[in-house]
């Protein structure tokens, strides 16, 4: 008698525990589960932005978003703060380094591709066909643009 009241107090002590553990946030996802929104305002409006990991706009930690372009979406020449990890997935983003975009002096990276780019790397990019990157680093993920008119962002 004492061995199935210890198996139901076990039990019942098992679903306790699991029932009040705090949801984790999603660590693993199918690309169907993959959210997109609205890029934010420092970028070009006609792309589409999903936050993967982390919170990009802190002031500090780890992230992991993706960027989905339409063909032909371009950012202006820029820096970031921090070093900026680029995965190519789908399409072609082409990469020119230098103050002027220049579409002459582009690179073309297909799916698979990576690169990563030193905040002092003056670049610029496009997109060559619909094309989806995941960018990883570390925030705030903030583009400075070499060319201040060239920054998107309202004016207050």
């Amino acid at each position: 008698m004492k061995l199935p009241f210890f198996l139901l107090v076990l039990f019942v002590v098992a679903i306790a525990t699991f029932a009040v553990q705090p949801s984790l946030a999603q660590n693993a996802f199918t690309p169907d589960q993959v959210k997109f929104g609205p890029v934010p305002p420092f970028l070009p409006p006609g792309a589409q932005l999903a936050v993967l990991e982390g919170d990009p706009m802190a002031a500090s930690g780890d992230f992991t978003i993706r960027i989905k372009m339409p063909d032909g979406y371009k950012i202006a020449p820029h820096t970031h703060p921090h070093r900026e990890n680029v995965t190519v997935l789908s399409g072609t983003l082409k990469v020119g380094m230098g103050d002027q975009f220049d579409a002459s002096k582009m690179m073309s990276f297909g799916p698979g591709s990576f690169a990563y780019l030193d905040p002092t790397v003056h670049h610029y990019a496009a997109a060559s066909g619909e094309t989806v990157i995941q960018i990883h680093g570390q925030s705030p993920a903030q583009f400075n643009y070499i060319n201040p008119a060239d920054d998107p962002t309202p004016k207050k």
